[in-house]
């Protein structure tokens, strides 16, 4: 069956509204200002959150 009537632009694109592209949200690096993703390392200088200490392991040289 064909449609009644046409489905004008309007009403196709709100149907469609919700899979647009979710804005990214970016905080700023306090030690260097670059913008950095929230809850994660610079990837500039590498600062985290004074408060979170981080147990990295260094590698052995033979």
């Amino acid at each position: 069956m064909l449609p009644v009537k046409k489905t004008s632009k309007s009403r196709s694109r709100t149907r469609r509204s919700h899979n647009r592209l979710k804005a990214v949200n970016y905080s700023i690096c306090k030690k260097c200002q670059s913008p950095k993703l929230p809850h994660a390392a610079c990837e500039n200088c590498g600062y985290l959150n004074p408060k979170i200490t981080l147990d990295v392991a260094k590698e052995e040289t033979d």
